[in-house]
């Protein structure tokens, strides 16, 4: 099958990671794609995170920059029976609609939902799709308010499939210590971890600690710089965006991730949780509703008691810990980029058959 899809793509975005994952995925199974993508210099997320591949088309603009640009040319000259067309609200919508009718005389055309409720702008909704889709029901209540309930197709976000790591080998290859419990954040969200500070530090009273943050952003770089820890807590900054097989390094190196984001006013979820959920390393999540979709596959916390809870739980290894990593595990294989890539095609050729 030859796909266009029009995205993020080696960026730090969630939505990049979700084209990334499904789209790579295709390519390894033998369909043919052509990915339409955003400048290097004007581009959404905050970091390009790898080499772009030889069907990768940068050729336009940001919604909202400055100075828009959008190259027509790859969309009308390079083949594809069906166009995908990722999170809407970040590409610029009336560039793409002057050649809309182009696109719908080769292709059916999908939009896949990231936003997390009806958009204000006009020009979301100057497209007819072929199909839309998104990733659970809470994204269907809203949208079946704009939409043909007919043209909604829920089709979950997938799981990448990195396959767990020794901690050991990944701690030593990193020069991290091997006799510690490291306590990983990472990412532009990792500044929101740093509440957590006094509760990993009394922590690190009874156990030897190390808390790890690997990020770009300069809030969290400058506040753990300038940091004196009360209790005798190791911290350990890396200054990196990391791919995701050196993000994978790190949780292969760490006992826990901490995810500390409280609830948005609208329908979201955690691309970090589903980038790193395979890892085999524990996820302990702030309960809001980014990762209200999960059920024991994550350790939710309310307080910070609960929060030292959890990770004494990680620490020790009880039950509840051995719990969490086997209905991640399940959770991952069952909603894997191969089984989720697979429910996308089921889709296109429904489409291309007129169902």
């Amino acid at each position: 099958m030859n796909i266009g899809m029009m995205g993020g793509w080696n960026t730090d975005s969630g939505a990049s990671f979700h084209t990334e994952l499904i789209g790579r995925t295709w390519r390894k199974k033998g369909h043919k794609l052509a990915v339409f993508t955003f400048y290097d210099y004007a581009f959404h997320g905050t970091q390009i995170t790898g080499e772009d591949e030889e069907y990768v088309r940068r050729c336009f603009t940001v919604e909202g920059y400055d100075s828009p640009e959008f190259d027509p040319i790859p969309f009308l000259t390079e083949e594809y029976e069906i166009f995908v067309a990722e999170d809407l609200g970040m590409l610029p919508k009336d560039s793409l609609r002057k050649i809309f009718h182009h696109i719908r005389k080769r292709a059916k055309t999908v939009n896949v939902i990231h936003d997390g409720k009806l958009s204000q702008n006009p020009s979301f909704y100057q497209f007819d799709w072929d199909a839309v889709v998104c990733f659970d029901e809470r994204y269907r209540d809203f949208l079946v308010q704009a939409h043909e309930p007919s043209k909604l197709h829920l089709i979950p976000y997938p799981c990448y499939s990195g396959a767990e790591g020794d901690k050991l080998s990944a701690r030593k290859s990193l020069s991290l210590p091997v006799d510690e419990k490291i306590v990983l954040a990472f990412g532009p969200s990792s500044k929101a971890v740093l509440e957590l500070l006094p509760s990993i530090e009394e922590l690190s009273v009874d156990y030897p600690i190390s808390f790890l943050v690997v990020t770009k952003d300069q809030t969290a770089m400058e506040t753990l710089k300038n940091h004196t820890p009360s209790c005798p807590l190791h911290i350990e900054l890396r200054e990196e965006a990391p791919n995701i097989d050196r993000l994978y390094d790190y949780l292969h190196a760490s006992d826990a991730l901490v995810f500390n984001k409280g609830s948005a006013s609208h329908v979201v979820l955690s691309s970090t949780a589903f980038q790193c959920l395979s890892s085999g390393c524990p996820i302990v999540a702030r309960n809001s509703n980014y990762v209200e979709c999960f059920d024991r596959e994550v350790m939710k916390f309310d307080t910070p008691v609960q929060f030292k809870e959890a990770l004494r739980a990680i620490f020790d290894e009880t039950e509840e810990y051995r719990i969490t990593r086997k209905a991640a595990e399940d959770y991952a294989r069952r909603n894997s980029a191969d089984a989720v890539a697979e429910k996308f095609i089921s889709l296109f050729e429904r489409l291309l058959k007129g169902e």
